[in-house]
């Protein structure tokens, strides 16, 4: 029996609807591949650094973490370039973000250094995880109300380089009460910004079809260069540049305004 009202569909035995659209059925049938194989791959980082923070090879951790980050960084573009773009995708990528960026960073820096303030460092700890969820969160319900070239609140990868390149490039440091108490502090911090109403930047808007000139290729050999002389240190001081840029910009205007 036909249904009248939507040609698209036919009722099948006892009331069930199937549909003639070949789009739906794809749908329902499967998923697309590359991104969310991507995705996969940045789910793996942060699951390996959680496995490398329990046998307390941190440095492994905060590599995995960063790895994640590549993979992450690749998988939303790759399916835009792509149009393979889909709701599955988008959920996945929040959860493989929770793990990756929420969880194994809270993971490997209690076992790097939170462990020894007790109480203070499971609290830290899960200030970031419990933000991490947040700032998840809130994207996902409001992603259809930014415009696509800022982030509200620092993206939880940006506050996971932040706190794993932290733990890379003080490792090997010997354990103090001052160097627990600061990573307490940074672990906090970065937790606060990722549910703060600040304004990121998302270089979503970088068209990564079009042509560039070639000094934009050659800045981005140097920058690599750059990296490659010391990862740990470099890293990290871009994340620091990069999560406390958005506060320092708040606070200077606030300043001008004052005056």
């Amino acid at each position: 029996m036909r249904n009248i009202r939507n040609p698209k569909k036919v009722v099948g035995f006892k009331g069930f609807s199937r549909s003639r659209d070949p789009e739906a059925r794809r749908a329902r049938k499967g998923i697309y591949l590359l991104p969310n194989l991507l995705t996969t791959g940045a789910l793996f980082g942060g699951f390996y650094a959680i496995l490398s923070g329990f046998s307390g090879h941190y440095e492994w951790a905060a590599m995995a973490i960063f790895a994640a980050m590549i993979f992450d960084g690749l998988d939303g573009r790759v399916a835009r370039m792509t149009s393979t773009q889909s709701d599955f995708g988008v959920q996945y990528d929040s959860l493989s973000d929770m793990v990756s960026f929420g969880i194994a960073p809270a993971v490997v820096i209690y076992g790097w250094g939170l462990n020894h303030l007790g109480k203070v460092g499971i609290a830290a700890a899960f200030v970031y995880a419990s933000c991490a969820a947040l700032r998840l969160a809130r994207f996902n319900v409001q992603s259809g109300l930014n415009d696509g070239k800022l982030f509200t609140g620092l993206p939880s990868p940006a506050a996971a380089a932040l706190v794993a390149g932290f733990v890379w490039s003080s490792y090997g440091m010997q354990q103090s009460l001052l160097l627990s108490s600061f990573s307490a502090l940074l672990t906090t911090v970065a937790g606060l910004l990722m549910v703060s109403n600040l304004k990121y930047p998302s270089f979503k808007e970088v068209d990564m079809r079009g042509k560039v000139p070639f000094v934009v290729i050659l800045s981005i050999v140097m920058g690599f260069v750059v990296i490659t002389i010391d990862p740990p240190r470099i890293l990290f001081i871009l994340a620091v540049v990069f999560s406390f840029f958005a506060p320092m910009t708040w606070i200077w205007k606030k300043i001008a305004i004052a005056r």
